[in-house]
């Protein structure tokens, strides 16, 4: 999607399209991919070392969130993901919303017959972007291997999904790291299509995020400074989400995930992006 290709957002939604949450509203089948990593520890103690390794995940609060929401969620682990998300147009027919988190390009891309075996497998990220066109629901949230992220490691902008995707990515590392904490603001002068519906007062503090550019013809509703923090558009018949920060720490601060609107903001951006464009 180049910019300003998009339909203004504000001129194809209805007030009657708002969304609150309610555990009654029909289940929305949701896929979630990424929020996992391995770790391994080597543990020097003079002439003597050790080693540890552990396996951990961090979906655990939105996965919660979604479920008691009345959402029919997958969860897919960044190891699980790299042979197991699905790679083409029909397969991702059994999904309303993805939602990709801390998960990057690579992981999704190179399948194990290619990586490893030198054969055609196919690009799930083109087939992610076709699929959004006919009316799926994407959203990325952020993290170390999200948009950007990391020294540049999950690179979607290099990648087929930047034309669906509501921003515009950083060419180079898009982390901005605020250990002192900052809590994004709501713009009120911007149609937020019901996502913030019933959340009041300020919002809680996050420890950082990834900076990008909101596209043309898109909606920030929260802003940290001059930085979109959430961004809502289309990608032809779909809708699209781009959220900051994490939904977990480190960015997503306990603050975050304890907040008394934590289920509230997820199951209203999930329940809009499941509805039709």
């Amino acid at each position: 999607m180049a910019p300003g290709s998009a339909r203004d957002p504000c001129q194809s939604r209805q007030a009657g399209n708002a969304v609150s949450d309610q555990t009654t509203a029909p289940a929305a089948r949701v896929l979630l991919a990424g929020e996992s990593w391995h770790s391994y520890s080597v543990h020097q103690k003079g002439f003597n070392a050790y080693y540890t390794s552990a396996y951990d995940e961090g979906h655990q609060p939105l996965s919660a969130a979604l479920r008691a929401s009345g959402f029919e969620l997958a969860y897919l682990p960044n190891h699980q993901a790299v042979r197991d998300f699905p790679r083409t147009l029909d397969a991702l027919q059994a999904w309303d919303v993805v939602i990709l988190s801390d998960i990057g390009s690579d992981t999704l891309l190179l399948h194990p017959e290619t990586f490893g075996g030198g054969r055609v497998s196919g690009d799930p990220l083109s087939a992610l972007r076709d699929w959004v066109g006919e009316g799926g629901g994407l959203l990325m949230i952020g993290g170390y291997l999200s948009f950007t992220g990391f020294m540049g490691q999950a690179r979607y902008g290099m990648t087929a999904l930047a034309d669906a995707l509501p921003v515009l990515l950083m060419p180079t590392d898009d982390r901005v790291e605020r250990p002192d904490g900052v809590a994004p603001t709501v713009d009120a002068s911007v149609e937020d299509f019901g996502v913030l519906d019933g959340i009041k007062g300020p919002w809680p503090t996050f420890l950082g995020y990834n900076r990008f550019v909101a596209r043309p013809r898109t909606s920030v509703p929260l802003r940290v400074g001059a930085d979109p923090f959430l961004v809502l558009g289309e990608h032809g018949a779909g809708r699209v989400a781009a959220f900051a920060s994490d939904c977990s720490p480190h960015w997503g601060s306990t603050s975050f995930t304890e907040w008394r609107h934590y289920r509230r903001f997820w199951a209203n951006l999930v329940r809009w992006l499941a509805g039709p464009a």
